[in-house]
C-alpha cells in the first residue's frame, strides 16, 4: 500500500511534553496488551476477568483503535490489526447492532483508518458495513430506525414508543458524506442528508431541539432539552458538517449559531458556591434543572472549534472547561457520569449523586483540553489533560493489561468495574496524545480535519 499520512519528523517538541506523550504511548501498548491477549477480535475487554466482552460482535475495539495505533506509529500493532479486518472482519455475518454506535464507531473507525494509511481495505469493508445498515433507512419519515440486523436486513426501533434520542440519525453524516466521496457512490451520504433534513426542519426553541424524534412520523416526540445523553453530537455535528465541505453548507452555519445562540439564552447557568462556575443546565418545560452529563464537555472544544470560524465562543468555551476540569476534582480524581450544581448559597459549588459517580474513562474533557490548547495555545489545558492521565495511571489501570471503568469516584478503595470501554483507546487516549504531541500538528490541522464523534479524523473537503 502507499506510505499513508506521516508525523513531520522535523518538529523539535519541547523535552517534557514529548515525554509525557510516549508515557500516553505507553498507555496505548497496556490497553493493547490487554485486549490482543485477553480479547482479540472480540468488542471489549474485561481487564480484571482477561476475557473479551460482546457487543455486536464485530472486533469493536481493534477497530476503534486503528487510527489510534496510526498516530502513535505502533506500526506493527496496525498492520497486525489490518490483518484481523482483512481475513477475520465479516459484516454481513453481524446480528443486531446500533446503527449510531456502529456508524460512529465501525464505520468511522475504517474510514480514518483509510483515510490515514490509504490501505483500500478499509474502505471497502466501511462500504460493505454501511452496505449492511442500509434497511435501517427504509421509513416513510426519513429518518432511520436505531437499530438494524445486518445478517438478516430488518430494522426496528427498540426504544420508548418507537422513539429515539435525536443524536442519533444526526451522528451519522460526517461518515456517510465522506464514505460516498472515497467510493463515488452517491447512496449513503444520500440517506444520511436526508435524515438530517427532517431534522433541520424540526420546530426547535431558539435553535434547541427536543430529545427524541419519531422514526413513524419524522416528529419531535417530546424530552427535555440537554447537551447530554441522546443528544450532545446532534449539535456537534452541525458545525463539523459546516466544516467538513469547507464550509459551503450555509444552512449548518445557520443552524449551529442558532443553537450556540440558543445555549446562552436558556442554558447557560453559574453556580451559587465559591467558584461561581459557569455549567450547562437542562431544561424541562420551563424549568431549569442544574444537572450535568460528563458528555456535556464535548462542548467546550465544539465552541472552541467554531470561534476560529466565527461561529463559537472561546470565552465560554474557556469557562466550561475549567467547569469540566473540576469534574475531576474527586477522591479518584477522575470526573463522575453527570453532576449537579447548587443553585443556593453553598460552601461547595457541584455535588455527586451515588448513583451517577461511576466513571467510564470517558473523554469528553479532555477532547475539548485539546481543541482548547491548539486554539489557545494556554499551557493550562495541557497541564490539567497531564493531571487526569496520571488519575487514569494510577486508577484504572490493571497490571496484566488494559484499563477499567470505576463504579464509583467518590468510594476508597476504589472499586473496578471491570470494562474497557472501545472509546478509551479510540478517543480518550488519542486526544492525551494529540494533546501533547507537536508532530502531527501541521499533518492534522484542524482546518484540513475534522474528528467524528468518536474521535476518528476524516479529511476536510470543498464540496
Amino acid at each position: 500500500g502507499s506510505q499513508g499520512l506521516q508525523a513531520s519528523a522535523a518538529v523539535v517538541s519541547d523535552p517534557k511534553w514529548a515525554q509525557r506523550r510516549e508515557a500516553v504511548v505507553g498507555a496505548m501498548r497496556h490497553a493493547w496488551k490487554g485486549y490482543k491477549e485477553a480479547a482479540w477480535g472480540q468488542d471489549e475487554l474485561a481487564p480484571r476477568g482477561r476475557h473479551g466482552m460482546k457487543w455486536f460482535g464485530m472486533g469493536l475495539t481493534l477497530i476503534d483503535s486503528l487510527d489510534t495505533l496510526w498516530l502513535m506509529d505502533m506500526k506493527a500493532e496496525f498492520h497486525e490489526a489490518q490483518q484481523w479486518v482483512s481475513s477475520s472482519f465479516h459484516p454481513m455475518h453481524t446480528g443486531n447492532v446500533n446503527l449510531f454506535e456502529c456508524t460512529i464507531r465501525i464505520v468511522g473507525g475504517l474510514l480514518s483508518a483509510f483515510a490515514l494509511s490509504g490501505e483500500k481495505i478499509f474502505l471497502t469493508k466501511a462500504a460493505e458495513t454501511a452496505d449492511g445498515m442500509m434497511p435501517a433507512f427504509k421509513t416513510a419519515s426519513g429518518i432511520p430506525h436505531s437499530d438494524v440486523n445486518l445478517a438478516r436486513g430488518t430494522a426496528d426501533d427498540p426504544g420508548p414508543g418507537g422513539n429515539v434520542g435525536i443524536s442519533e440519525p444526526s451522528s451519522i453524516q460526517l461518515e456517510y458524506r465522506y464514505l460516498s466521496r472515497a467510493t463515488g457512490d452517491p447512496k449513503y451520504r444520500q440517506v444520511a442528508d436526508k435524515a438530517m433534513d427532517v431534522l433541520l426542519s424540526l420546530p426547535k426553541r431558539d435553535g434547541l431541539a427536543d430529545m427524541f424524534v419519531s422514526s413513524r412520523s419524522g416528529r419531535s416526540a417530546g424530552g427535555r432539552i440537554t447537551l447530554g445523553a441522546r443528544v450532545d453530537s446532534y449539535y456537534e455535528y452541525l458545525l463539523k458538517q459546516w466544516l467538513q465541505t469547507g464550509k459551503s453548507e450555509k444552512k449548518f452555519e445557520v443552524a449551529w449559531k442558532d443553537a450556540v445562540a440558543g445555549i446562552k439564552k436558556h442554558l447557560v447557568k453559574t453556580s451559587a458556591g465559591p467558584k461561581k462556575l459557569t455549567y450547562i443546565a437542562e431544561m424541562e418545560g420551563s424549568n431549569s434543572i442544574p444537572k450535568m452529563d460528563h458528555l456535556v464537555c464535548f462542548l467546550a472544544g465544539s465552541l472552541a472549534l467554531g470561534s476560529k470560524h466565527n461561529a463559537g465562543d472561546i470565552n465560554l468555551a474557556r469557562k466550561i472547561g475549567e467547569t469540566c476540569i473540576e469534574m475531576y476534582d474527586t477522591p479518584a480524581g477522575l470526573a463522575p457520569e453527570i453532576v449537579h450544581f447548587h443553585e443556593h448559597s453553598d460552601p461547595t459549588d457541584m455535588y455527586i449523586k451515588d448513583a451517577d459517580a461511576h466513571h467510564l474513562l470517558r473523554p469528553e474533557t479532555v477532547e475539548s483540553l485539546f481543541y482548547l490548547w491548539r486554539i489557545t495555545g494556554e499551557e493550562r489545558w495541557r497541564e490539567a489533560g497531564w493531571k487526569m492521565f496520571e488519575a487514569w495511571e494510577k486508577n484504572t489501570k490493571v497490571s496484566s493489561g488494559g484499563y477499567s471503568s470505576l463504579h464509583s469516584v467518590l468510594r476508597l478503595p476504589l472499586s473496578l468495574r471491570d470494562k474497557m470501554e472501545s472509546f478509551f483507546p479510540a478517543e480518550t487516549l488519542k486526544y492525551l496524545f494529540l494533546l501533547f504531541d507537536d508532530t502531527w500538528t501541521e499533518k492534522l490541522s484542524l482546518d484540513q480535519w475534522v474528528f467524528n464523534t468518536e474521535a476518528h479524523p476524516l479529511p476536510v473537503w470543498k464540496s
